[in-house]
């Protein structure tokens, strides 16, 4: 008998607190129909294939890159899919460029309600070839440019006690990746400032999400920066991005980022893939550090004076240039 009662009591808790939680989405809902996103890093990859997404469900873009033909080919793109769009020239690197485009926003739409901060970089290669300058371009771009972001939005949403901030880190800011060390820690300080954040801001009724993808098929390592082996890193990267157990669909990747933006999700790891490297760094840390020194050793070796930078379009053929070409890929003028 009390085994029975035990029973319902543990079936009357888990009901209460889908329940809750079911209440408490309703409450955090979002719509994205009329609402201004400002979306950083959006004229290509990830941040294109999102942008894609936000218009389908009705958002208003502020479409934000550095490079100005990848930008007004996003932005060709996007009206004639019929969204209501402002593409600004923007590098989150620099503060007057940061102050401009929010200006910009607020003078085309009135307001800005939700910021997506997704400009990235990548620099591949061994630990002897990156200097203090690599760690440093990415810690502006991964750190610093959302901080800016951030800073330059917040002010009215706490007055209008209402927002979303979105910071699309990384499965690298989670646990870090073998090659990728400039990109893996700045990844690293992004989720640890997004999730500092969300905890002062979610009182005046503002929700952050940190976003952490594993690698997705969009075509980026064309456009990736490679060290050591440029031609051997970038191969291993780029048919790394084409492999369907490897690397997932944009897409799915996008869509996940949104319904987290419409629900105020906190804190969202998206891919089985990296989902497993999560768990498997958090429950067994001496196994992952093994693993880690395994995939290490597996990727190519440094060659005296390898420490001059290629781009992924000068190291090799691209291995999905479907891909490339659907995520405005091709066309990106490189920007030191």
């Amino acid at each position: 008998m009390s085994d029975t009662r035990s029973v319902r009591w543990l079936l009357g808790l888990l009901g209460g607190a889908f329940a809750l939680r079911a209440i408490a989405r309703r409450r955090a809902h979002f719509s994205l129909k009329g609402k201004v996103v400002v979306v950083t890093g959006g004229a290509r990859g990830l941040g294109l294939v999102l942008a894609r997404e936000l218009a389908d469900r009705g958002a208003k873009l502020v479409l934000v890159a550095r490079d100005p033909h990848t930008l007004a080919e996003a932005h060709r793109e996007l009206e004639e899919r019929g969204a209501d769009v402002l593409a600004v020239p923007c590098d989150v690197r620099d503060p007057s460029d940061v102050r401009q485009m929010v200006a910009a926003a607020r003078a085309t739409f009135g307001r800005i309600d939700a910021l997506v901060n997704g400009a990235g970089e990548i620099e591949v290669g061994p630990l002897e070839t990156m200097t203090l300058d690599d760690y440093a371009r990415s810690m502006d771009t991964h750190f610093w440019g959302p901080l800016r972001t951030m800073r330059a939005v917040i002010d009215e949403r706490r007055a209008r006690k209402s927002g979303r901030i979105v910071n699309i880190a990384s499965i690298g800011g989670l646990s870090a990746v073998p090659h990728l060390s400039p990109y893996s820690a700045s990844k690293h300080a992004l989720v640890g400032l997004s999730d500092a954040i969300a905890a002062e801001l979610a009182p005046h009724g503002i929700r952050v999400s940190t976003i952490c993808p594993g690698l997705m098929r969009t075509g980026s390592p064309r456009n990736a920066r490679f060290k050591g082996n440029a031609a051997a890193e970038y191969r291993w990267f780029a048919i790394g991005d084409t492999l369907p157990f490897t690397a997932m669909r944009a897409r799915r990747a996008a869509r996940r980022i949104a319904d987290a933006i419409e629900r105020g999700e906190p804190f969202v790891v998206i891919g089985l893939q990296a989902r497993a490297a999560w768990l498997l760094r958090a429950l067994f840390p001496k196994l992952f550090a093994r693993l880690s020194a395994l995939a290490a050793r597996l990727l190519p070796a440094a060659a005296p004076g390898s420490a001059h930078a290629a781009w992924g379009w000068e190291a090799g053929p691209s291995y999905s240039p479907r891909s490339a070409f659907k995520n405005n890929e091709l066309g990106w003028v490189p920007h030191t």
